[in-house]
């Protein structure tokens, strides 16, 4: 499907997006949350997929001077295009059933830094840079971010991010555990579409129960992720992906797994 704002391909079982406004760092207004929310609705039999932005920047943030509220000002209307618009992309990112790899080069700013953060996986070029830049104009983080960051990197470099709008460089950003890994800038796509299509080529039924469990696991306690662990494992344990695993280890053989 074509979109205005986005570049969308299948390249075997990769589903890949690219933000598309290169001439606006891929700044992100309510028809580019609402594409990507559309693109990802229907994975078509994708495995994986993997997000990246066109040109020197991953998402600058967002762009509500393109919002269909136009009558809308101030608060009010940051509020209704979050709502509407930039949550329930980001939620639905963040829930997918299959693994997410984002590749982000310069800015992943704002609503930018949600959207890679949701990602499973966050490759940054040594230009990349995670911003949380509120506070510059008054505003308080959304995306998920308050959720998202003390939860990776502790309450203090989350405050760090929030309260003081300073930039984490991608080298940084591997250091304290905010992304997976910081990779030279020329070799960025080369490794975000190797991990995609490892990812792609795995489990996929497996993978996404892992990504139920993980994420549960941050919001209850120990029994019931031991709980969590048994349920996904008899959903697992019931695909051909699982008796094609068990197959190969005894044989000594590499699994050719299939996503069923």
């Amino acid at each position: 499907m074509a979109y205005n704002t986005l570049r969308t391909e299948q390249d075997g079982p990769v589903l890949k997006i690219t933000l598309n406004r290169p001439d606006r760092l891929n700044a992100c207004p309510p028809e580019m949350a609402d594409e990507l929310f559309d693109a990802l609705r229907d994975l078509d039999g994708a495995r994986a997929v993997l997000l990246s932005g066109e040109g020197r920047a991953f998402c600058s943030g967002a762009d509500l001077a393109s919002s269909a509220d136009s009558a809308i000002t101030g608060g009010a209307r940051s509020y209704t295009a979050l709502q509407k618009h930039y949550n329930p992309m980001v939620e639905l990112l963040a829930g997918l059933p299959v693994p997410v790899v984002a590749a982000v080069q310069g800015p992943a700013a704002g609503i930018g830094c949600s959207i890679a953060l949701a990602a499973d996986f966050v490759i940054a070029g040594k230009s990349g840079y995670f911003l949380q830049a509120f506070v510059n104009i008054g505003l308080v983080p959304d995306g998920g971010s308050s959720w998202m960051l003390p939860r990776l990197v502790g309450l203090a470099q989350a405050s760090r991010m929030m309260m003081l709008g300073e930039r984490i460089h991608g080298e940084e950003a591997e250091r304290i555990g905010l992304i997976y890994k910081c990779v030279e800038d020329d070799a960025l796509m080369g490794e975000a579409n190797a991990l995609a299509e490892k990812l792609a080529n795995g489990p996929t039924v497996a993978l996404g129960q892992m990504k139920q469990t993980l994420r549960g696991g941050l919001e209850t306690d120990f029994t019931s992720t031991l709980s969590a662990e048994a349920a996904g494992q008899r959903i697992a344990g019931s695909t051909q992906d699982a008796m094609v695993g068990a197959a190969s280890f005894l044989n000594k053989q590499k699994p050719q797994f299939t996503g069923k």
